[in-house]
């Protein structure tokens, strides 16, 4: 377990799940260095974790907020922020992907981090639909290689998926569960298959909701009160992809049926295609089966 001791952690990709990893990790009092493409995206990633550290701070300390100060200085004191992947792995212990899922992209980037980090690097990917294997592919360390699948928004999902392949030692699996475990995650494991626990069992679920609908069996705000109040969820099936967005489940559902073409519940759905290709992509463009008030 020595072994693989993780102190400096390498996130690359600021976007929502990379900035909340990174956020998170500092602080639990590891040093993250943050890579994104350019300075300015940095900047702007700076800020949103600066945001979120600031609403933390506001629950954890309201009634000392000098000591909520200094907890928002010390965290954002641990993260530093590059624009270099290759260079900012040459010290990590544990490096963590949160970029576009896309594979010849992850690939790329994984081929170049192979090469520079140290071989004693622990190799992660937060990807939710992709294969872990296929990805860890193209490197040297398929033993040191897994899937850590966080949960948006990272902060406050307790969640952390760890996904070992056939290849993941088990000292590796050992490494990452007591490292979700440190930041203060629950850690369940899983296979690596397609859309291991949560988005296995919620994305066809999401997409059967939408095939009643498309049937006219029952109205979107119909099915969504139903699965609310009948089925204690918080968010309705059609409010759910609203707030995911449509194009990310679609781009799952599509790449899932390239892989399994004779799965029903992996068909693409017809009114979700359109609503995509009109950029109706719900909460983040202000309409999808739903329409948002942006100013909100």
């Amino acid at each position: 377990m020595a072994k693989y001791a993780i102190k400096n952690v390498t996130v690359i990709g600021g976007g929502l799940m990379g900035s909340g990893i990174a956020q998170v990790t500092a602080q639990a009092g590891q040093n993250v260095t943050l890579v994104e493409v350019n300075a300015d995206v940095l900047k702007k990633t700076e800020a949103s974790i600066a945001t979120s550290l600031a609403r933390v701070a506001k629950k954890l300390y309201k009634d000392k907020p000098s000591d909520g100060e200094k907890f928002i200085a010390e965290t954002r004191g641990r993260i530093k922020g590059s624009t270099d992947p290759v260079e900012s792995v040459k010290q990590a212990d544990l490096v963590v992907e949160a970029i576009i899922e896309n594979i010849d992209i992850k690939h790329k980037l994984f081929k170049d981090l192979d090469a520079a980090a140290p071989p004693s690097t622990l190799f992660a990917s937060n990807t939710s639909s992709l294969s872990i294997g296929e990805i860890a592919s193209v490197t040297n360390r398929k033993d040191r290689f897994g899937g850590l699948h966080f949960f948006n928004p990272v902060p406050v999902m307790k969640l952390l998926e760890v996904i070992r392949t056939p290849e993941t030692s088990e000292e590796t699996y050992q490494a990452f569960m007591a490292w979700g475990k440190s930041i203060g995650k629950v850690c369940i494991t899983c296979k690596d298959t397609p859309g291991f626990v949560v988005n296995r069992l919620l994305v066809p679920y999401m997409a059967e909701a939408v095939r009643m609908y498309e049937r006219g069996d029952a109205s979107a705000r119909d099915i969504d009160t139903a699965m609310k109040l009948g089925a204690g969820y918080p968010m309705g099936p059609f409010e759910l992809n609203d707030y995911v967005g449509l194009d990310t489940t679609n781009f799952i559902l599509e790449g899932w049926h390239k892989k399994m073409p004779d799965n029903p519940l992996f068909e693409p759905l017809e009114s979700m295609k359109k609503l995509v290709s009109e950029g109706k992509l719900g909460m983040k463009s202000g309409e999808g089966y739903y329409k948002y008030d942006k100013k909100k």
